[in-house]
């Protein structure tokens, strides 16, 4: 496997949309890449350049920040058709609205090269919805990161049902390369995976604190002092299969299977009901006022150290 260490020297980088996704792909592709001239990009708004030297440096702390490419170094492109002419990837972080991407690639189509990789960051909007405008409509795929895509590795691949398995190839090899972790989701599904997974959770939350079970922060202790750390370091299928002993998830099932059937039965589709909003919003608030997301940042990084170092002691990748 390639040193995900390495600088890049070759890629060209087009980066289209400087809301906080947009940014954070920024930090990390100046951190990979041999020169901060190898990144372009593109916004209307009218101070984008000023914005983006004020704003890129806030992604990086301690020693990243110290060792921090020069920023001005990135090219400011004054049109879309400047900004994709030479650049072998255009990843775009704009809103999300069906009808902007499917003009945006379809104007990125005319004027950048033909191998060029085209990614769409989008959390919700399939590739078969975005290219429907294109001659190729083979080009684009969904690149969905998880949030703030400069420290979290998992990277989706969401292809539509024409997205060329060469494009899913290269992307997975670019990722990989550097140290990330694409998965390639087989079919366009609603919210992809990791945010349907986040959800189903996020709503059985909500259902337990409106129905009085426990207040907003008790959930959160509950959740990070039990699963939370359990699966950073394993998933479900992995953590209930070391559960159930010798017979695995079998055993699991066997054991338990009845009680998680009955808690499957019982949450059902929990209907949340309306006027909950008030109430949870007011909860979250008295309980964490205004999150501290370098703080929060800062641990994540050092979690997913500790998870990393852990592995490569034992030889375990999985």
């Amino acid at each position: 496997m390639p040193d995900p260490s390495q600088k890049d020297t070759e890629t060209r980088i087009t980066l289209i949309g400087t809301g906080t996704i947009g940014l954070s792909f920024a930090a990390f592709h100046l951190t990979h890449l041999d020169s901060p001239s190898q990144l372009t990009i593109y916004d209307t708004r009218t101070d984008v350049a000023e914005y983006v030297q004020n704003s890129l440096p806030n992604f990086f702390t301690g020693e990243d920040k110290a060792s921090l490419p020069s920023v001005s170094g990135i090219k400011i492109a004054k049109s879309l058709e400047e900004a994709v002419a030479n650049a072998s990837i255009v990843q775009e972080s704009g809103p999300e609205n069906a009808p902007f991407k499917l003009n945006l690639w379809a104007e990125v189509e005319k004027h950048a090269p033909k191998d060029a990789l085209l990614w769409s960051s989008t959390s919700g909007i399939p590739a078969s919805q975005q290219n429907c405008k294109m001659q190729d409509t083979s080009r684009v795929l969904v690149v969905h990161p998880y949030n703030p895509p400069h420290i979290m590795p998992l990277l989706e691949l969401v292809p539509s049902p024409e997205t060329a398995e060469e494009v899913i190839e290269r992307t997975q090899d670019f990722w990989r390369a550097r140290g990330r972790v694409p998965i390639h989701i087989k079919k366009e599904t609603t919210g992809f995976v990791a945010n349907r997974l986040a959800f189903a959770l996020l709503r059985e939350a909500v259902h337990l604190v409106n129905q009085g079970v426990v207040s907003v922060e008790e959930l959160d202790q509950v959740v990070q002092t039990s699963m939370g750390p359990r699966w950073a370091v394993a998933g479900p299928f992995k953590s209930y299969h070391a559960g159930g002993g010798p017979a695995g998830l079998e055993g699991f099932f066997k054991n338990i299977g009845g009680t998680v059937q009955d808690c499957w039965v019982d949450s059902g589709t929990p209907n949340v009901g309306d006027g909950w909003e008030e109430k949870m919003f007011k909860e979250a608030k008295e309980a964490y006022g205004t999150v501290d997301v370098g703080e929060r940042d800062r641990i994540t990084r050092r979690v997913l150290q500790v998870i990393e170092e852990e592995r490569s002691k034992g030889g375990n990748t999985k």
